[in-house]
This record gives C-alpha cells, sequence and structure tokens, in this order.
C-alpha cells in the first residue's frame, strides 16, 4: 500500500516558478516508477512527466519539456516537479501518481496503480 500527499500548488505569474511534492508512505516506494499528471477545467487527466524508481529514465509530454523537470529523492520518500516559464496553459490540478505496472506506457493514466488526492496549480496572465 503506498499514500501519496502532494503539496507545494499556488497562485503564479505566467514566466514563474513553482515545485510540488509528492510525500509518498509504504515500503514499495523506493522499487515505485512515479509520475505526474493535470487535469485542467473540463479536460480529461493528462500526463506531464515521469521518472523511474533508479532516477535512471524520466519522461515529459513534449508540452512541458525544456521547462519542468522531475526528479526524486528515495531516502524522502519523495519525488519533486520543478516548474519552470509557467503558462496559464499550465492551470490545472496536479496528481501524483505510483507504482506502474512493469511494461505498462509511463503516460497512460491506467498504468498506475496509487494516486494522491491533487494540488492546484495556477497560473495568471
Amino acid at each position: 500500500q503506498v499514500q501519496l500527499v502532494e503539496s507545494g500548488g499556488g497562485l503564479v505569474q505566467a514566466g514563474g516558478s513553482l515545485r510540488l511534492s509528492c510525500a509518498a508512505s509504504g515500503r514499495t516506494f523506493r522499487m515505485s516508477d512515479m509520475a505526474w499528471f493535470r487535469q485542467g477545467p473540463g479536460k480529461e487527466r493528462e500526463f506531464v512527466a515521469a521518472i523511474s524508481w533508479t532516477s535512471i529514465s524520466t519522461y515529459y509530454t513534449d508540452s512541458v519539456k525544456g521547462r519542468f523537470t522531475i526528479s526524486r529523492d528515495n531516502a524522502k520518500n519523495t519525488v519533486y516537479l520543478q516548474m519552470n516559464r509557467l503558462k496559464p496553459e499550465d492551470t490545472a490540478v496536479y496528481f501524483c501518481a505510483a507504482d506502474r505496472s512493469g511494461g505498462s506506457d509511463p503516460s497512460k493514466v491506467y498504468a498506475y496503480k496509487y494516486w494522491g488526492q491533487g494540488t492546484q496549480v495556477t497560473v495568471s496572465s
């Protein structure tokens, strides 16, 4: 069992930065691939970034490449999403996900077993 708690969301002007954190509990965290998804108003949940449990592999959706960075600290059971040069279209609730099924596509919602409650990110123009 893994429990996930996101933090770090808020209101920021376009061009600004935020750092999201996802604190995980449960002994499987260190062996778990992790990801961030987001869901904007009236939109489906979409993939943002993912990281393997070793941090060797990272994945990003095209719209955030070069602006967002996913990282993790297994000693602290925490995964991060550093978001720079934020745009109004980044406005969404951001969710942390954990425990990807082996061999599944890291960008798919169905690939992950555990989810956090989400943290709101609002980018004003």
